[in-house]
């Protein structure tokens, strides 16, 4: 069997495949990537993407019902959920183009649609071929991982890969888990018309500031979402044509759809690890701080190397190729900006408050500053939430959290203040545009100043300065 020779070889095509695929094919690498499924990933196919169509979509129903305090009378949706489907599929074929094959072929790149296995440290092989490159990356991703439930294997369930093709709304919608995908997929379908109600065997949101996450919780049980806290699963039967499940300390819940949405594995399967030397995990392939594996030419990237999110994966992707074709040292961040998407969506950058302090101790500050004392808010009626930041000794910005409409914009400037290393003063001094939901951000950062105008010496400075001056 002949060999095909290339400068890097990328196995997935999904968010760090692509981008590391397509910056070296641009630097002039011969490149080589291998998919065996859709072009794009879970992220563009059955994550992201379509997740926040249906959250879009949702949203239009959602305010056909709640017009009231602004003089619209409410109504109740007509939902064709086939036609709910179509927009779904619309808003992924719409991106697909530029994660597709045609696109990077023309970037000069030989895709495989095959599954790559690798042979030895050097060598991999696909679709009857056998390849070798200079490095190798691996961006493989995750899948829905199932819970030890009794019985879930023998009842029919949805996974975030399933989801979206299934074909009626559910009547009553049964999920496992209060993580983002939970609570999102949740509140779509209530609002869409299901009743739904979440099983966490947990807190909702674990990782999340807990003041935060309150208002959300609030929010979503306010709309009909029951989210029963603390009760495991124990076991899942069929029901008819629904599911039941049995829950820990006595309790049965009855629905009509099963979503389990209680983690992620790493894609490790197939790939031939042993034979390339690579160590591994459950959590996933085995990395240094620079993402090399313990074969020297291979890196590992995304959710396949412990990472979480589709933006994590791009950016990791960035440094292999800076290490990669550059020589140059990289080391990766592991604390990545964050959104639930849900109304309200609920962000977060840097450390949470709890972290904060385990961390700095006593140096730490906290800043609020409430939506309901944001004019913008008021005149769109909805006042709910909070900007919340984290600060250390000198003003030095440790984190920044958001609940509310909009916080995955809200938090972006935050997010560039944590990379630049700014202090708070950097955020209350901007002139912003007015009315704005970002005026709450630098509103925030304006409490940092409060004890220091209430000082008595700096009053005293202050009283003579004008005592001097003519």
């Amino acid at each position: 069997m002949s060999e095909r020779h290339f400068d890097m070889a990328v196995i997935g095509a999904g968010s760090g495949g692509l981008t590391a695929a397509a910056a070296a094919a641009q630097f002039g690498c011969k490149v080589v990537l291998f998919e065996r499924g859709d072009m794009g990933g879970e992220c563009l196919n059955s994550g992201c993407v379509p997740s926040k169509a249906l959250l879009a979509v949702a949203k239009q129903a959602h305010a056909m019902r709640t017009g009231a305090d602004f003089g619209i009378r409410p109504v109740e949706p007509e939902v064709d959920f086939a036609a709910v489907r179509a927009y779904v599929q619309r808003a992924i074929a719409a991106i697909a183009p530029h994660d597709g094959q045609e696109r990077f072929e023309k970037l000069g790149v030989t895709v495989v649609r095959s599954a790559a296995r690798f042979r030895d440290p050097r060598t991999l092989e696909a679709g009857g071929e056998r390849f070798t490159a200079r490095r190798v990356v691996i961006s493989t991703g995750s899948s829905p991982a199932l819970p030890p439930v009794p019985g879930l294997e023998d009842v029919p369930y949805l996974t975030n890969e399933t989801l979206f093709q299934n074909a009626e709304l559910p009547r009553h919608l049964l999920v496992l888990g209060a993580g983002p995908i939970g609570l999102e997929m949740a509140q779509a379908h209530r609002r869409l018309g299901s009743a739904v109600t979440v099983v966490e065997a947990r807190l909702p949101l674990a990782q999340a500031d807990p003041e935060l996450s309150a208002v959300l919780l609030e929010k979503l049980a306010a709309e009909g979402i029951e989210i029963m806290t603390g009760r495991a699963a124990v076991r899942a039967v069929r029901d008819g044509g629904g599911i039941r499940l049995e829950l820990e300390g006595g309790g049965i819940l009855a629905g009509s759809h099963l979503l389990v949405a209680a983690g992620r594995r790493p894609n490790l399967e197939g790939l031939g690890l042993e034979a390339a030397g690579i160590a591994f995990t459950a959590r996933g392939i085995t990395v240094d701080r620079g993402l090399r594996t313990t074969n020297r030419r291979v890196y590992a990237v995304g959710d396949v190397a412990g990472g979480r999110f589709t933006h994590e994966a791009a950016y990791q992707a960035g440094l292999v190729i800076r290490n990669a074709l550059f020589g140059l040292p990289v080391t990766a961040r592991s604390d990545m900006p964050q959104v639930t998407y849900t109304d309200p969506e609920l962000a977060q950058a840097g450390m949470t408050e709890a972290e904060a302090r385990a961390r700095h101790g006593g140096a730490v500050k906290v800043l609020r500053f409430a939506f309901s004392g944001n004019d913008r808010a008021l005149t769109e009626g909805r006042t709910e939430g909070l900007v919340k930041v984290v600060t250390g000794r000198r003003g030095r910005i440790l984190g920044a959290g958001i609940v509310g409409p909009g916080a995955g914009e809200l938090i972006q400037p935050w997010v560039l203040a944590l990379e630049r290393g700014l202090g708070i003063s950097a955020m209350a001094t901007p002139v912003l545009p007015y009315p704005t939901r970002g005026e709450a951000g630098r509103r925030a950062a304006v409490n940092y100043f409060q004890d220091f105008a209430s000082n008595s010496l700096v009053r005293r400075v202050i009283w003579a300065v004008s005592k001097l001056r003519p």
